[in-house]
């Protein structure tokens, strides 16, 4: 009977420490088994929005980059549907831009993904606009959630005066069916927003604030 009540209360002990081992892991790695798919938007012979020698498919590409690694250092599986300066266009095709947008939205459905996160940034003929946007298509009904998260977050801590914004007419997102956004991170035509977005800093800075709203999404 002693030796049982020793076996037992061992049990108990190792599976409460088992316990605080799989709370502690989770508290660590909050994103862990989510997987999402980063699109930094543009690249090849498309340069995106520009600013003399400034091209957004550059900008995105780092930010990309950036979060990805973000992400994973919170347990997340994190896919980019391009790793350098290219398009995703079948070669030879009539509409270069409408095959690139079409082969990342197949990756990204057929992926099963948690969650995607289309990078781009902004651009207007004039100096005035200026900070971080999420834009969102209704074909998910998750995605407003999303939306409106990160949208938050960007105003909290970017200051941005800018709201999250629904649009169910651009190529790309009217065809994912999976839960994610786009953001348009910054206004290449404003310079205040164009010298942040250029520095190593900021795109850290954005990174994780952007993984800050995956996170808290996810907890929701």
């Amino acid at each position: 009977m002693y030796k049982y009540k020793i076996t037992s209360m061992l049990l108990f002990f190792l599976f409460f420490i088992g316990l605080n081992i799989v709370e502690a892991d989770l508290n660590k790695l909050p994103l862990k088994n989510k997987i999402i798919y980063l699109d930094p938007g543009h690249g090849g012979v498309d340069p995106g929005a520009m600013y003399k020698s400034i091209k957004e498919k550059d900008i995105n590409l780092e930010i990309s980059k950036k979060l990805k690694t973000a992400l994973e250092l919170k347990g997340a599986t994190v896919y980019l549907t391009r790793y350098g300066d290219y398009d995703l266009s079948v070669p030879n095709t009539i509409n270069r831009k409408r095959s690139d947008l079409s082969r990342r939205s197949n990756m990204i459905n057929k992926s099963n993904c948690d969650m995607f996160l289309s990078i781009h940034l902004n651009a207007e003929s004039t100096n005035t606009w200026s900070g971080a946007q999420v834009f969102y298509d209704d074909i998910n009904e998750n995605n407003i959630k999303i939306a409106k998260i990160i949208q938050d977050i960007f105003r909290q801590y970017l200051n941005s005066k800018r709201k999250y914004k629904e649009t169910n007419d651009l190529y790309l997102q009217k065809r994912i069916t999976r839960p994610g956004v786009l953001m348009e991170l910054g206004f290449l035509s404003n310079s205040n927003d164009r010298y942040l977005l250029k520095q190593n800093y900021y795109q850290n800075k954005l990174a994780r604030l952007v993984t800050e709203g995956v996170i808290k999404y996810f907890q929701s």
